[in-house]
């Protein structure tokens, strides 16, 4: 038999079994739409996070902290006798332990060759007023170099320029809580930070005696007026990302605010912590390829490293099993598929029992009859794939919509949840076939096992 015959003969066969093919095939079309929506999901995702490491140059960065909560690969432990050649200028003299990040670090840092960018970590809690509406935000202390070097998308306005202390950019999110939904409404308008102050003082017995028994007052506000001139989108990233705020202003503006300025509760209680010494430092470096050895070279320093590329191993490690998992939860109705088509052909075989005979009675082979069923769980198996893929791609395409819709109540900029690469779509339709194939196996040896006497005597 040529090609054509078997495929003719099959879509015969199948077209004389119109609804029992249509139900077979959507069982299949169920579980390649389950296979692919999931696995596009588990895609989408280490697409958006790669893509907006490597946009904002993620990978470029060095954070630099102080204290023993966060250590860089390999400094398991500080060693009190380990000494440089070179004069540790930057530790605290009356703490021998510990370095302290302050100017004249961020001057050495400055000055290694590979380093691009250096700037100190500065946030602070504020209550947040625009009109009579207010919402408690954290203010973020970011250089004008930073604030244009891609890190943020304008939607409306300005970047503020060096010195202009009177300025402020706040992110589309907050605006969205103080409830302005066009961000070109809020340029220009007056913004007004309430700063909180910590009158707490452990060293001063009596101070802290008036403000555990409640007649004083640990916190104070002080009021600072500034101008939005710019509305950015929330990046909606944490970690030791640079920018992790809603409102931004200038280094200088900020030395002018007191104000409670800490990165970890622990900071609250060192009533002795200079403001000049800061808790965390960002290092930017003009190459990715430079990170390994400045960040080396920090460690050797004493100091406390994070570098993205560090956990990047682990990254893939988490994409690898979330991408397993979901391919799990897709292969229980991918296995019911190949179930219902094992049942289709079994049930096709005993119907066209006598069929079968006479066909091996006019000389087809057992071969010819195994290949026949084969072709027509191919059948099954591409039209499942086909339309299982466009199930998952709507099916998406409808969950994308919905989720950005409630995202963007949120002033969470529209993302693209779902990643269909050539592979997955191609991939989906090849294991169809594979999958109908396999549960073609046993049916297609039972009918070339048909003896033909036997089978022309069925009735």
């Amino acid at each position: 038999m040529r090609v054509t015959d078997y495929l003719e003969h099959s879509l015969s066969s199948l077209w004389k079994k119109k609804l029992r093919t249509f139900l077979t095939a959507f069982g299949v079309v169920i579980g390649i739409g389950a296979l692919v929506s999931m696995y596009s999901f588990g895609q989408g995702v280490q697409k958006n996070i790669t893509e907006r490491f490597e946009e904002l140059d993620l990978f470029k960065y060095i954070t630099v902290f102080s204290g023993p909560f966060s250590r860089g690969p390999g400094r398991d432990h500080y060693d009190p006798d380990h000494h440089n050649d070179e004069p540790d200028f930057y530790h605290d003299p009356n703490d021998n332990s510990e370095p302290v990040l302050d100017d004249a670090l961020v001057a050495r840092i400055r000055a290694l060759p590979e380093v691009e960018m250096v700037f100190v970590e500065i946030r602070f809690p504020a209550m947040i007023r625009i009109n009579t509406r207010q919402r408690f935000s954290l203010i973020q202390a970011l250089p004008a170099d930073v604030c244009r070097s891609g890190f943020m998308k304008l939607r409306a306005g300005r970047f503020y320029l060096s010195g202009e202390d009177d300025a402020v950019i706040i992110s589309d999110r907050i605006l969205h809580r103080l409830r302005i939904t066009d961000p070109r409404n809020a340029v220009g308008k007056t913004l007004v930070i309430d700063a909180l102050v910590l009158d707490f003082g452990l060293t001063n017995p009596w101070k802290l005696f008036q403000i555990l028994s409640g007649n004083q007052s640990p916190f104070t506000t002080e009021s600072h007026t500034f101008t939005i001139v710019g509305v950015t989108e929330r990046v909606g990233i944490g970690g030791s990302m640079p920018v992790r705020s809603d409102a931004f202003i200038t280094p200088s503006a900020s030395q002018n605010i007191k104000k409670i300025s800490f990165t970890n509760v622990r900071e609250l209680f060192q009533a002795s912590r200079s403001q000049t010494d800061y808790s965390m430092i960002s290092v930017k470096l003009k190459s990715a390829n430079d990170v390994p050895q400045v960040q080396q070279q920090l460690e050797d320093w004493d100091l406390n490293t994070f570098a993205l590329s560090d956990q990047m191993e682990e990254m893939k490690k988490a994409f690898l099993f979330m991408d397993m998992f979901l391919f799990a939860i897709s292969m229980i109705a991918i296995t019911v598929a190949a179930l219902g088509i094992t049942n289709t052909m079994v049930m096709s075989i005993l119907e066209r029992y006598k069929e079968i005979g006479i066909m091996k009675a006019l000389g087809a082979t057992n071969q010819d009859v195994t290949q026949l069923f084969f072709f027509e769980c191919s059948l099954i198996g591409l039209l499942g794939g086909v339309f299982g893929l466009l199930l998952g791609w709507l099916v998406s395409r409808i969950i994308n919509q919905v989720a950005n819709y409630f995202l963007a109540q949120q002033g969470v900029p529209h993302t693209d949840l779902f990643y269909f690469p050539w592979w997955l779509c191609l991939g989906a339709i090849g294991f169809s076939l594979l999958i109908s194939l396999l549960a073609g196996i046993y049916p297609a040896l039972r009918a070339a096992r048909v003896d033909p006497v036997v089978a022309l005597r069925h009735e």
